[in-house]
């Protein structure tokens, strides 16, 4: 059909030359002018794969340029400084001034409904700390008891982010910024590139369970690689990714024209040849497996920090993890906790809209649950989801995080723009693209100095507020001292939205806090799945 359309349109073009001989040059030009137009109605009559365009020639392809026009016109015309989404422009203007280390006060007062649903503060006290005194970097030891090569890690770092989903620029640009800001950056699930090592910041090296790096040919767990990836000085820890809070429970495939030589090598993959990261790991299968996974992932790595990362589901599943840590004496060094509304470059709808315990109750019930098997004290706990300021720090530490992670809001740093065509591979900053035409506008020299300005101001902040509210140290930050309102005449704090349970008191069944039998009762340390053979009880 497209041969068709093209000689007819040379015929077109054949027959205007010929008229030239008998009208006015004036005339023909007017006929040449529309002539792309006339050819274009003929496609639109003809083709029969869209209704609007054949039954509206030409003119319906103007429903096309308007949703392609949509989004850009929303966010900088129509949306408000507080309506966007996934943030609104008061956050992504506070990481661009912070990167760019301009004035980021706001005038006038808040542009928030204060008495509105869901809003939140936290409580300052009538005698504030100075904040000049306190320790301008706070930071967290992460390391359990047997850890031979405990690290000290940032309150504040770079999330899961894979070279492929970033350019290589974007990581080279965060891992730069990582290393003057002393902060760590997480690999993501597709291995450590050579841009991940380019200026030697810390690295979490993410192990998914496509196992990329640490791979054999039939796509299991190989040792030898694991081992001799975690050799590196700058591999400061490593983090076994059970699910991620964009799309927890889905697995991936790596298109065989995106297994480029260099990502084939990157990932010990074949190249060319399309790669499956199934949902589940192959190196274990039960809440016992995963910890002598981790056992041995603790030893290849010479006794550095080893952990996992989930999304929370199942809570008996969770709560399976703490009984078996009980029943073997093994534990992680730290555990990272992403919420529902966590960010990905491509995720199905339904997974990024509807699967996974948000962050706020998924990070509650983590703590909780290790505080009732006392097993926190050796445990390091890590806040992913929508982290972006500092009192997004605040809230986090207050519901039980030692330390955070942000992904998108160091995307913004490095220049992301919320154009929301990651996976689209048309990023228009360069961040999320590996077309070569659009990754060079992105400077790296300029942008790894404001991912460590945005780092620094954000940290600075959390370290305000806490000095506010009359702390010296993240330690003392407590659910009592954050409010969220329910609606225009009530409001709550954390500690009542999401009470605390007694130090042990998993450990005994007699001691149970109210709402935790049943899923007590499901879990089991021998088996991921629930025992279903337990009647429901609802405690609630």
């Amino acid at each position: 059909m497209r041969t068709g359309f093209i000689l007819l349109a040379m015929i077109i073009i054949v027959a205007l030359s010929a008229l030239s001989f008998f009208i006015s040059m004036k005339f023909l030009w007017i006929l040449l002018a529309l002539a792309p137009i006339l050819i274009i109605g003929l496609m639109d009559a003809f083709q029969t794969k869209s209704a609007i365009k054949r039954n509206f020639p030409v003119l319906g392809r103007s429903r096309f340029v308007a949703e392609w026009l949509r989004p850009k016109v929303y966010q900088y015309f129509v949306e408000s400084d507080t309506d966007g989404r996934p943030f609104s422009r008061l956050s992504r203007n506070i990481v661009y001034q912070r990167a760019k280390g301009v004035n980021d006060t706001t005038p006038f007062g808040t542009q928030l409904k204060v008495y509105d649903e869901g809003y939140e503060w936290m409580n300052h006290s009538i005698s504030p700390v100075d904040a000049h005194e306190l320790d301008e970097h706070p930071r967290v030891t992460v390391g359990g008891p047997y850890c031979k090569q405990p690290y000290s890690c940032s309150i504040f770092n770079v999330s899961a982010m894979s070279f492929g989903s970033l350019s290589k620029n974007a990581v080279m640009a965060l891992n730069g910024g990582a290393a003057i800001g002393k902060f760590a950056h997480n690999t993501g699930e597709g291995g450590i590139a050579p841009y991940h090592d380019k200026f030697g910041g810390d690295l979490i090296y993410q192990v998914g369970t496509g196992y990329f790096g640490c791979r054999t040919k039939d796509g299991n767990f190989s040792p030898e690689l694991f081992a001799e990836r975690c050799k590196s000085d700058n591999v400061k820890m490593v983090e076994i990714k059970l699910s991620q809070g964009a799309k927890p429970g889905h697995g991936g495939i790596l298109p065989a024209k995106k297994a480029t030589p260099e990502i084939a090598k990157i990932r010990n993959i074949e190249p060319y040849k399309s790669v499956l990261s199934p949902p589940f790991h192959k190196a274990f299968n039960t809440p016992k497996g995963l910890l002598e996974f981790i056992q041995k992932c603790q030893e290849l790595s010479g006794g550095k920090p080893i952990g996992f990362k989930l999304c929370v589901g199942h809570k008996s599943e969770f709560l399976a993890i703490c009984k078996a840590m009980i029943a073997t004496g093994i534990r992680p060094d730290f555990i990272s906790v992403d919420g529902g509304e966590g960010g990905t470059g491509a995720a199905p709808l339904e997974f990024s809209n509807s699967v996974g315990t948000p962050a706020r109750e998924g990070l509650a019930f983590v703590y909780n649950s290790l505080v009732g098997f006392d097993l926190k004290k050796d445990i390091t706990l890590i806040a992913a989801g929508s982290i972006i300021s500092g009192f997004d720090i605040f809230k986090a530490i207050a519901l039980g995080a030692d330390a955070c992670y942000s992904a998108r809001a160091m995307m913004m740093a490095v220049g992301c723009i919320q154009a929301l065509e990651c996976n689209h591979n048309t990023c228009p900053t360069g961040v999320a693209t590996q077309d070569p035409k659009l990754v060079k506008g992105l400077d790296v020299t300029d942008k790894k100095v404001r991912v460590a300005n945005y780092h620094k101001e954000t940290v600075k902040s959390f370290v305000e507020l806490m000095a506010a509210a009359g702390l010296d140290h993240p330690d003392k930050i407590n659910r009592s001292q954050v409010y969220q309102r329910i609606d225009q005449h009530i409001s709550k704090s954390f500690y009542k939205l999401y009470p605390y349970i007694p130090e042990g008191s998993l450990l005994n069944s007699d001691s149970y806090p109210r709402g935790w039998a049943q899923y007590m009762a499901l879990a089991d340390p021998e088996s991921f799945r629930p025992k279903f053979d337990v009647v429901y009880i609802e405690e609630d």
